[in-house]
């Protein structure tokens, strides 16, 4: 980047809000520690997910049921689910037909404290995840916890999750999507995997980043 550009990247980012997808970092210590965007908190009661295009947070859908996310919910700045990510979860499957859902990783993060503001970023220790594929779409959910959490702060593997909790995210994701009177939703949950499965998951989608926006990240650092 010349230095006339650099310098009116740093006027933008002054005038301008950063794109949670595209303008945060993923971090300096992925794939351990991840900065997330959190579309959604546990007393949210209404679908939010972040528009792809402006960057803002938008209305995706109503929950129809009573159920709520558990955790924060949110994506991992600066990936993408794409080859990489689907190839990997066909290794795991021993399938071949599943490709990436084509959009930013999905994460969840887990705090023993009440946070009920979304469109924030926090740092997120990942320690797993879900192998969750959505009509033969790779969806990944990785599972952390928020860097420093007093309680769940000495976990280090998704084996330290009590198994109720699990269960309880593994719940939500399968039937969120479930819309009264319409046929079921196809989802599925095939592995519950550890921390080196999620650290290569956040990898490939690092990789599938990179190769879907080339150049982009010159423009941005």
């Amino acid at each position: 980047m010349s230095s006339l550009s650099g310098q009116i990247f740093n006027l933008m980012t002054l005038l301008y809000r950063a794109h949670p997808w595209h303008g945060v970092e993923t971090g300096n210590e992925a794939p351990n520690i991840v900065n997330s965007y959190i579309e959604m908190v546990p007393t949210d009661t209404v679908k939010y997910e972040l528009d792809k295009r402006s960057g803002l947070l938008k209305i995706d859908r109503p929950q129809r049921f009573s159920s709520m996310p558990p955790m924060l919910y949110g994506l991992v700045p600066r990936t993408y689910c794409g080859e990489r990510v689907a190839e990997f979860c066909n290794t795991k499957t021993g399938r071949t037909d599943i490709v990436g859902d084509l959009d930013p990783l999905d994460i969840c993060v887990l705090t023993e404290r009440p946070i009920t503001q979304s469109n924030i970023i926090v740092q997120a220790v990942i320690i797993g995840g879900f192998r969750m594929i959505d009509n033969n779409e790779a969806d990944d959910k990785i599972i952390a916890f928020l860097k420093d959490d007093f309680v769940y702060g000495v976990w280090e593997d998704i084996q330290d999750v009590p198994e109720k909790l699990i269960e309880r995210l593994r719940h939500y994701f399968l039937t969120y999507k479930d819309i009264p009177g319409e046929d079921r939703h196809v989802t599925q949950i095939t592995h519950t995997y550890g921390k080196d499965e999620a650290h290569e998951v956040v990898r490939r989608s690092q990789a599938d980043y990179n190769k879907k926006f080339s150049g982009l990240d010159n423009i941005l650092s």
